[in-house]
C-alpha cells in the first residue's frame, strides 16, 4: 500500500467574538483539512489549525508523503522532522533556541495531521477503529468540559457582530454578550443544558482578576460541588496576582491553568497555593519536560496531538506523565469533527487521562463531515466502532468552507488586530495584571 495523493484544503469556519488574553477571535477561524488517498483507493482524513503558513508547509512536504507506505510512520516522521531541521541527532536543544523551536512547531503541526490521516487509513485497511491501533480503548465515551468565554455580542462569520433574533436556547446564548459573572453563569447553564457537560472551564486573562474570580465564585454557587470548575488566565497575571487569587479561589477550582508565564513562575505559584496547576503554555514540548519535573511547575499537562507531534507522541507524553506523577488532560482550539474524533480516539486509549478534555466544539456551527456535527451527550463523545476515525467527508460542505476561506481574506490568526476593532489602541501584554 502506498499513498498516491495528498489533498490539502484550507477552510474558514464561523467563530464568535470570544475574548482571550491575546485579544478577540475573528469572525472566522482557520483550519486545514488533509486527505490522503492510497493506491488501492482508501482515504484518510486529518485536520489541523489553518492559515497560509501551514498550507505552504504541507505543500512543501508533499514529495515526502506521496509514495510512502502509511504503515511506516517512523520513516515518515523522520523524513518530515529532518526536512524542517528539527531532528535532534543527539543535540541537547534548549527551549530558548528559537530556530529549533520554530522548526519543531512546523514539524509538529504538519506531521500530526498527516499521521492522523495515516491512522485513519490503517484503521480502514485493518477494519479497526483508531483507538484499537493505539492499544485499545479503555472507555467508550470520552468526557469533555464546557468551555466558557467572556465574549462580545455576535455569532461570527457572515453575521459579523450582529445577531439572529429568532434564535433560542444555546443558539441565542452563543451570540449573546457575556462580559459579567452573571452572563457567564447563564452561558454555562445553557451550554450544560444543550450538551450535558459535567465540568466547566472559564477562559480568563481578559478582564480584571476581580471579575474573573467573581465569575468562578458565581459558577461554584450555581452548580453542584460535583461539577469541577477550572480557570485559565492565559499566563497574563503576575506572580503576586496569581498567588493572591489562587489563595482566594482554593476550594473553588479543580485546577488553575497557566496563571503566570514560564516554568519558574509557575513553580513559585505552585508552592504558594493549594490548587493543582495545569499548563498548555509553559510545558508544551518534550524538551520542556526536564525543567518541568525539576522545578515542579505544574501538576497537570494538557496534551494536544496537533502541537505535541501526533497521536503516538501524545501516548508517549502520557507515559511520562504517569511516570512522574503528572495528571493529564487535553487542550482544544476552534476545531471541527475530524479533530474532535481524533481527540476522542486518543483519549479513549490513554489510561491516565484523568481529567475531562477541553473542547471549543459547541462554539462552532459548521461541519465538513457527512451526517453533520458530532453529538455531545451527557458531556461525552462516543467513540465510534467504525474502522479508522469513523467519519467521512461531506465534499459539498468542504467546498463551501473553502470558499469561506478564499472570501474572508484571513491568512493567519491575529487576535490583537481583531481586538483593536472593539477597543482601538489595545495591545497584547505578556503580563497585564
Amino acid at each position: 500500500m502506498k499513498i498516491r495523493d495528498m489533498r490539502v484544503t484550507p477552510i474558514a469556519i464561523t467563530d464568535p467574538p470570544l475574548r482571550n488574553a491575546a485579544g478577540l477571535h475573528a469572525p472566522y477561524a482557520l483550519r486545514t483539512i488533509v486527505e490522503l488517498i492510497t493506491d488501492d483507493g482508501i482515504s484518510g482524513l486529518g485536520e489541523t489549525p489553518g492559515g497560509a503558513g501551514i498550507t505552504a508547509d504541507l505543500e512543501e512536504i508533499r514529495p515526502l508523503v506521496i509514495g510512502r507506505d502509511p504503515f511506516r510512520l517512523n520513516a515518515l516522521s523522520q523524513a518530515i522532522e529532518s526536512h524542517f531541521g528539527a531532528a535532534r541527532h543527539g543535540r541537547q536543544f534548549s527551549q530558548l533556541d528559537e530556530n529549533y523551536g520554530r522548526a519543531a512547531r512546523r514539524f509538529a503541526r504538519v506531521y500530526s495531521v498527516v499521521e492522523v490521516a495515516c491512522y485513519d487509513i490503517l484503521g480502514k485497511a485493518t477494519g479497526r477503529p483508531v483507538a484499537d491501533l493505539l492499544g485499545g480503548r479503555l472507555r467508550d465515551r470520552v468526557p469533555f468540559s464546557g468551555y466558557l468565554f467572556f465574549k462580545h455580542a455576535g455569532a461570527g462569520g457572515a453575521l459579523g457582530f450582529g445577531s439572529d433574533p429568532a434564535a433560542s436556547g444555546w443558539a441565542a446564548v452563543r451570540q449573546a454578550e457575556a462580559l459579567t459573572p452573571e452572563a457567564i453563569v447563564a452561558q454555562a447553564q445553557a451550554m450544560c443544558s444543550e450538551f450535558g457537560f459535567r465540568s466547566l472551564k472559564l477562559k480568563g486573562g481578559t478582564l480584571e482578576p476581580e471579575i474573573e474570580a467573581a465569575a468562578v465564585f458565581a459558577l461554584r454557587e450555581a452548580f453542584s460541588p460535583e461539577v469541577p470548575i477550572r480557570l485559565d488566565p492565559n499566563a497574563v497575571w503576575s506572580v503576586p496576582t496569581a498567588i493572591h487569587w489562587g489563595r482566594r479561589l482554593a476550594g473553588a477550582l479543580e485546577y488553575y491553568e497557566d496563571p503566570v508565564r514560564g516554568q519558574a513562575a509557575m513553580a513559585e505559584v505552585a508552592r504558594a497555593v493549594d490548587i493543582p496547576l495545569a499548563t498548555n503554555m509553559c510545558t508544551t514540548a518534550f524538551e520542556d519536560l526536564p525543567g518541568s519535573i525539576r522545578l515542579g511547575s505544574e501538576h497537570i499537562i494538557l496534551a494536544d496531538h496537533h502541537f505535541w507531534g501526533g497521536l503516538r507522541a501524545s501516548m508517549e507524553l502520557a507515559r511520562i506523565c504517569q511516570t512522574f506523577g503528572r495528571g493529564l488532560s487535553m487542550h482544544s482550539n476552534s476545531h471541527l469533527g475530524i479533530s474532535l474524533m481524533a481527540m476522542a480516539h486518543l483519549a479513549a486509549a490513554t489510561p491516565n487521562l484523568t481529567y475531562a478534555c477541553d473542547t471549543h466544539y459547541p462554539w462552532q456551527s459548521e461541519e465538513v463531515l457527512a451526517g453533520g456535527r458530532i453529538r455531545i451527550e451527557g458531556g461525552c463523545v462516543a467513540v465510534s466502532d467504525e474502522p479508522g476515525l469513523g467519519v467521512e467527508l461531506d465534499r459539498a460542505a468542504l467546498a463551501r468552507l473553502h470558499e469561506n476561506y478564499l472570501r474572508c481574506g484571513l491568512t493567519e490568526r491575529n487576535d490583537e488586530i481583531e481586538m483593536q476593532k472593539v477597543e482601538p489602541g489595545w495591545t497584547f501584554k505578556p503580563t497585564r495584571w
